[in-house]
């Protein structure tokens, strides 16, 4: 599963030569709720659109009930979860595009953020779906998920995530087939792209975050600690 990636910048973006480049704004490391592009095909029509990460918003989840995530969408049962059975269903498919992600390995017994991208560390595009929502001003917002697979004999996805934990991983979509996957007719086409590419085709290596600044301690005007 991935619940961080980079998106790729102006220059990544030239690898996408079929889908318009962005004309909106977003950050260069994603988050659960940031805004990244997507492409999309409707009506015939490819797009590039922004779409929040995790397919049922934060601000969507009804007041008493537990938050929970949903950046990544289980390929073995997406049609069956309610979160994304919808867009699966009605085949809202979309490509996420992506220049590295980031999942945590656990082999020297404590967590350490590792990054994985292409073996050339050119851009790629994770299979994913999306969803719209109505706001009260009757605009819409998109958001998005990344389909994921089992990964427990994966040689190198297998590495990541807590010791005794189901390992999985983020199907990335050879350039070839991006046109394909978005003009799938049927789930049962979908379902045939789901597959994780091999790990010689990735490269990974420790990248841990840095390490948050502490607020430095100094005295103000009176004479009284004060933080800055």
């Amino acid at each position: 599963m991935c619940t961080s990636y980079e998106a790729p910048g102006k220059i990544e973006f030239q690898t996408f030569s079929l889908f318009p480049e962005p004309s909106f704004d977003y950050r260069s490391e994603i988050y659960k709720d940031y805004a990244a592009p997507i492409f999309r095909r409707i009506e015939g029509e490819l797009s590039t659109d922004a779409a929040t990460f995790g397919m049922v918003p934060r601000a969507r989840i009804p007041l008493g009930v537990k938050v929970y995530d949903t950046m990544n969408a289980r390929a073995e049962t997406v049609g069956e979860k309610r979160s994304f059975s919808g867009a699966w269903n009605r085949l809202q498919l979309a490509l996420i595009p992506c220049h590295r992600f980031y999942e945590p390995s656990y082999e020297t017994g404590k967590p350490v953020r590792w990054r994985i991208s292409l073996a050339n560390a050119s851009a790629c595009a994770i299979a994913g779906l999306w969803r719209a929502w109505d706001n009260a001003d009757g605009s819409q917002t998109l958001s998005m998920t990344m389909l994921t697979l089992n990964a427990d004999e994966h040689p190198l996805m297998k590495r990541f995530h807590k010791p005794g934990a189901e390992k999985r991983g983020v199907v990335v979509l050879p350039q070839s087939q991006h046109l394909d996957w978005l003009s799938c007719t049927s789930t049962d086409e979908a379902r045939s792209f789901l597959r994780l590419l091999p790990a010689d085709a990735l490269q990974a290596e420790p990248y841990p975050l840095p390490p948050r600044k502490r607020a430095a301690v100094v005295p103000d005007e009176g004479g009284q600690p004060s933080l800055i």
